[in-house]
């Protein structure tokens, strides 16, 4: 049976998230399944496969990890193991047994850092804990082919920081962009940047946020990317066999 959008079910993890919010709008016209921690914890392997059964999921978008502060990765490197690593590659195998495709949300911070522009094929080091954690998923789901990871340069709209840092470069795109671009990219494999145009972001936080946005010196920021920025090319060009217009969702 091909599978479309009216036959295609979706599973989606960190259902509480703010892209999740976004993501249920702009999936609307597909059957998904958003879920909890107490739904669908990716730390039970068993409970994950009694969840699914005779549910006949086509579709897994992993969202659900421990993201922020990053600080917490460098406190609690157990919790970021568990649930970046150990919890990812329990949704690799749930997809491998049971035959389901599986998109996964990585972040541009995997790259080196040092001088942006970067390429799916460029070289690979993270500079924080976080960024490690990531990766680390990322290698169970590079073994999966049945996969598309999505290396994203992402922040939540609106922006919710007080301060934004001056001094390093990035290709930050709002969570509500990113949204809109999900149902597009369904049915891709391999890895994808997704990001937006290459900025300070302190220059990025001022220009989109509506209140007073304070700076904050790289050099205060413990072990954070000078230039993080990231190539989307490959992003533009399967946008354009679509024939869709990229501006319309970055800006």
């Amino acid at each position: 049976m091909t599978v479309t959008y009216k036959t295609k079910k979706i599973l989606i993890t960190g259902k509480n998230s703010r892209f999740c919010n976004f993501l249920k709008h702009d999936l609307k016209n597909y059957n998904c399944i958003f879920t909890t921690k107490r739904e669908f914890n990716i730390l039970n392997f068993t409970k994950m496969q009694k969840f699914i059964s005779k549910k006949k999921i086509t579709h897994l978008i992993h969202i659900a990890g421990l993201s922020r502060p990053m600080s917490a990765h460098e406190k609690s490197i157990n919790k970021s193991i568990d649930l970046n690593i150990i919890g990812t590659a329990n949704i690799v195998k749930l997809c491998n047994k049971h035959k389901i495709k599986l998109i996964y949300f990585s972040t541009s911070y995997i790259y080196k850092g040092s001088k942006g522009n970067y390429c799916e094929t460029d070289e690979l080091l993270p500079i924080n804990n976080y960024a490690w954690s990531k990766l680390g998923g990322e290698s169970s789901v590079q073994l999966f082919k049945n996969s598309l990871i999505l290396r994203l340069c992402m922040t939540d709209y609106p922006f919710v920081h007080k301060k934004a840092i001056k001094g390093a470069k990035s290709s930050f795109i709002f969570n509500k962009s990113v949204s809109k671009l999900i149902p597009l990219l369904l049915d891709m494999k391999g890895i994808l940047n997704i990001g937006g145009k290459k900025r300070d972001i302190f220059d990025f936080a001022k220009k989109f946020s509506n209140k007073k946005i304070h700076s904050i010196a790289l050099k205060k920021i413990k072990k954070f990317p000078i230039d993080s920025s990231i190539n989307i090319n490959k992003l533009k060009s399967i946008l354009k066999r679509k024939k869709i217009i990229l501006s319309n969702y970055i800006k």
